[in-house]
């Protein structure tokens, strides 16, 4: 191409601009949290950002309360993946008034979600049991393992903050009037495990969980409405606390679980502060991932070039397009 007289200003922006936007991201830090789904969104980003944006990202160890304590305290690190905020609410708030953080997005745009569930295949059988009204009347189904007279719920193991919500709305839907007796698993893993075996042969089940989880993403199941919607003043102020003796029925609200990132972080790297604006799992494809790294035995590196290679639909939506082809390189590379 013969370059003439007149295109040397405009190429000579342009070059300018490649090289601002190569330059315009710098060197930050990523809590790598220390559990799944935050461990995995923490690879993603240091992926997305360092072979997208040409960004200088560290992973560096987080926790959930401490993390979001150092951020408010000394600035460090720049960023928190995903932060289940209920727990640590008010030094967030603070922290953002007081211009030390901010809330870039939902790093799960469903926010974290706790119900009372049964299997899908149930519901396709007695589409009534999408509700607790059907539930009850089906409660026979649910036999107890343990008893011929009593029907199988399954709570929340001991010790876990669960435990004393589950326990309160078992009560105020009065479940134990209806035959059901509410049972401890132990543990996670028990927790997972009756389920499991439920699934696996086809048979009822009824019982709290969570999302995202392996066990959601693996397990097609239905979270049973209890025709209340939520009343966020009654679960803040009675189904979380452990005296509480009038529990009320209601759903459980949506936890919010966004990425934090530090106020000088958000200024001083408007690029990838953007990015984190963009970037947000559903519950759905989060525990579809989970699913995928238990039964692979998969660590969160591995994950994430599993993300990155399977879901392409979700992750370029986030980015621009010259990015998104950057990373498409990377991966192949």
């Amino acid at each position: 191409m013969k370059i003439l007289p007149s295109m040397l200003p405009v190429l000579l922006v342009s070059a300018f601009s490649a090289n601002a936007s190569a330059a315009s991201c710098g060197s930050f830090t990523i809590a790598d949290m220390n559990w799944n789904s935050a461990s995995l969104m923490a690879h993603v980003d240091q992926f997305i950002l360092n072979n997208g944006y040409n960004c200088d990202a560290e992973l560096i160890p987080g926790d959930s309360v401490p993390t979001g304590i150092s951020m408010i305290e000394k600035g460090q690190p720049d960023i928190a993946p995903e932060l289940w905020t209920n727990g640590i609410k008010e030094a967030l708030d603070k922290g953002v008034a007081e211009k030390r953080l901010r809330y870039a997005g939902k790093s799960l745009v469903d926010g974290g979600e706790e119900g009372f569930w049964v299997p899908a295949y149930l519901v396709k059988k007695y589409p009534e049991m999408a509700t607790i009204q059907g539930v009850i009347k089906h409660a026979s189904l649910f036999v107890d393992p343990e008893s011929e007279t009593k029907y199988a719920f399954y709570g929340c193991p001991a010790g876990w903050t669960c435990q004393i919500t589950s326990e309160h709305l078992f009560n105020a839907l009065k479940l134990g009037q209806h035959g059901f007796e509410m049972i401890d698993p132990g543990s996670g893993a028990g927790l997972a495990g009756t389920l499991a075996k439920a699934y696996d042969r086809k048979q009822p089940w009824f019982g709290y969980y969570w999302s995202p989880t392996p066990v959601l993403g693996k397990y097609d199941m239905v979270k049973v409405d209890f025709g209340s919607g939520v009343d966020e003043k009654e679960y803040r102020n009675c189904t979380t606390q452990p005296d509480c003796l009038t529990p009320k029925v209601t759903m459980y609200p949506a936890a919010p679980v966004y990425t934090v990132t530090t106020e000088s972080f958000a200024k001083k790297e408007p690029l990838a502060y953007q990015y984190f604006q963009h970037r947000g799992f559903t519950n759905h494809d989060m525990s579809k991932i989970l699913a995928w790294m238990e039964e692979n035995q998969a660590d969160e590196e591995t994950a994430m070039y599993y993300f990155l290679n399977t879901y392409p639909e979700i992750w370029q939506k986030w980015i621009s397009k010259d990015a998104a082809s950057k990373v498409e390189k990377a991966l192949e590379s």
